[in-house]
């Protein structure tokens, strides 16, 4: 079995190819690297102020914060001494806040900006092992981060290694806690091990090496972009933060990174871009864009004729080669994960020469099971081939079963949940519902808790509903429903800045509007209802959407109506819009 723990990799690194530019931030317009060496330095540094400040093997640190390098100095720093990091994202409730250091039993906390600080600060007296929070951002009346590595005289390198050395692979690294979309979030137990397993049997699947550039925006904290920061650590590879999701085209064009990871919200937004860009072009430059757009909703992975591969070409080199400049001009795979992604997506970047490869994970399988690759084969619509160690299970009932080092230790302070996911033979239950295209490449069709059943006992499937519909440029959201109706329907949140270019194309003027007035316009919802009625088409009588409402707010996190990992609340939702959703059935 593997003898390596997480914060080896750093180490490795720093013995085989040290790396001037392990992490690369941007400040005051100039990106500046931090060297290997420089980071664990600082990473001992913290580890020996910690053991000053009494944290002992198993003690849990949270770090709430947006991606920035000294999350990484943390987690290596609290890792080697083997204390529990337990890292939260820095946009949830403060009721979820205090569920979480509660039920952890956080002693020491660091949280990135004075906001973050205030939220804790709130909170603090109902968190009765919570010892002190330091910032990362130099915060009035708050400790400084730094001040734990000032400590650090009088505790030895010795004492950290001591420690460390007695750090198992199969110990417990860190809790994770999913942003469930029922109930209070549940803390995943991960070892060094399901998440080194992972990153082991991720790395054929990831065309990056030591002298990649990777660009990391999605949040750390999520168990998908740090599986694949230890994965870029143990390459060797160069990790550069993005600023915000608001510069993260401008980031891209500077960096232009070999690899990235996005979730298919960005790719949607990505892709809604470029053609409001085509919109705007005329004559034969608009023709030429919308052949090309055309030609890559027919392509297949699995080949197509010496005609199509002909005209193909000649859509790349004309068409296509501004996009894969627009993002960075050097990009070898986008890995894409954490929901489903519109097949059409994928089948017009995959045309366009832009990789993007979708995945399958949760937190509990640390969190890779399957992704589309370059070497393995891709299958649009597909979330590819199993990672090698790992295998999968289909249960009578459609469910996805999991066996593998990367299945989770446990929920912790929590058996009764633990005992209801993983079964007697070991088997981790997903919850999701899939199949095998092919024998080979796994395919996920739905929740096993989200397909309902209408009055009439017809199963519904929300999820391939709601892909399809998102293809349509006037539809930005979608929620299905229907539980124990007569009909499904829908509510529905339109592109607005879609619908506002539409609108003027028209001959109307939608720019001045409010929201609100957009979906009272009689013509804006006479024009979504035939989009609606187009893509019915694609589905049996019974799933059919028969009324929709539209909603006037986009659905958030912030809102309460997304998780973290923007998967749909849709108990929330249900509750949140009541009044409509009794409307579309009072008759």
């Amino acid at each position: 079995m593997n003898t390596l723990r997480l914060f080896d990799l750093a180490y490795n690194q720093l013995n085989k190819f040290p790396n001037p530019n392990m992490f690369v931030t941007k400040a005051n317009g100039k990106w500046e690297g931090v060297s290997t060496s420089d980071f664990l330095k600082l990473a001992m540094e913290t580890s020996r102020g910690l053991i000053a400040l009494g944290v002992n093997p198993g003690d849990r640190i949270a770090v709430v914060s947006s991606n920035r390098v000294e999350w990484n100095t943390m987690d290596i720093a609290i890792q080697q001494i083997g204390a529990i990091m337990v890292p939260i994202y820095p946009n949830i409730s403060e009721a979820d806040y205090k569920y979480i250091f509660n039920n952890a039993g956080v002693r020491f906390c660091v949280v990135g900006n004075e906001e973050l600080f205030q939220k804790i600060s709130n909170i603090k007296d109902s968190i009765t092992t919570l010892q002190k929070t330091y910032t990362f951002d130099l915060v009035n009346n708050a400790h400084h981060w730094l001040e734990i590595a000032a400590l650090a005289g009088g505790v030895s390198e010795d004492e950290v290694k001591k420690r460390s050395e007695e750090i198992k692979n199969t110990d417990m690294v860190t809790i994770i806690y999913t942003s469930g979309t029922t109930g209070n979030p549940k803390g995943v137990m991960l070892s060094h091990n399901n998440i080194l397993s992972n990153v082991l049997a991720c790395q054929p699947r990831i065309p990056a090496d030591q002298y990649s550039r990777v660009l990391t925006f999605l949040p750390v904290c999520h168990i998908y972009e740090r599986m694949l920061h230890y994965l870029y650590i143990h390459l060797g590879a160069s990790i550069y933060f993005a600023e915000s999701l608001d510069t993260i085209g401008d980031n891209i064009r500077e960096v232009k990174p070999h690899v990235f990871t996005a979730v298919p919200r960005l790719l949607e937004k990505v892709f809604d871009k470029i053609m409001a860009k085509g919109d705007e072009l005329t004559g034969i430059k608009r023709k030429l864009f919308f052949w090309a757009v055309e030609l890559a909703e027919e392509y297949d992975v699995k080949g197509k004729s010496g005609w199509y591969h002909f005209r193909l070409n000649i859509a790349r080199k004309l068409i296509f080669s501004k996009w894969q400049e627009a993002l960075g001009g050097e990009v070898r795979a986008i890995a894409s994960g954490s929901a489903a992604l519109q097949p059409r997506l994928a089948r017009i970047f995959l045309a366009a020469g832009v990789n993007v490869l979708e995945g399958y994970g949760l937190t509990e399988t640390s969190p890779v099971v399957s992704v589309n690759c370059l070497k393995n084969g891709i299958r649009i619509g597909t979330v590819g081939p199993l990672i090698d160690g790992v295998e999968v299970k289909i249960a009578e009932d459609g469910e996805i079963l999991v066996k593998g080092p990367n299945v989770m230790m446990g929920y912790y302070n929590n058996p009764e949940a633990t005992a209801e996911a993983i079964d007697a033979q070991g088997w981790f239950h997903t919850g999701d519902i899939g199949d095998f295209v092919e024998g080979k490449f796994l395919r996920i069709t739905d929740r096993k808790k989200e397909m309902f059943k209408t009055s009439g006992g017809k199963f519904v499937v929300p999820q391939i509903m709601e892909n399809t519909f998102k293809e349509s440029r006037f539809i930005e959201q979608i929620m299905v429903l229907g539980e124990g109706q007569k009909f499904p329907s829908a509510l529905i949140v339109p592109n607005f800045s879609f619908v506002k270019d539409w609108a003027e194309r028209k001959g109307f003027d939608l720019r001045s509007k409010s929201n609100q007035e957009i979906i009272e316009n009689t013509t804006v919802v006479e024009r979504i209802g035939k989009e609606v009625t187009e893509f019915n088409k694609k589905f049996g009588h019974w799933e059919q959407i028969k009324k929709f409402e539209l909603l006037p707010t986009e659905l958030s996190v912030e809102g309460g109506e997304l998780t973290p990992t923007l998967k749909l609340k849709r108990k929330i939702i249900l509750e949140k819009y009541k009044a409509l959703v009794d409307k579309i059935y009072s008759n």
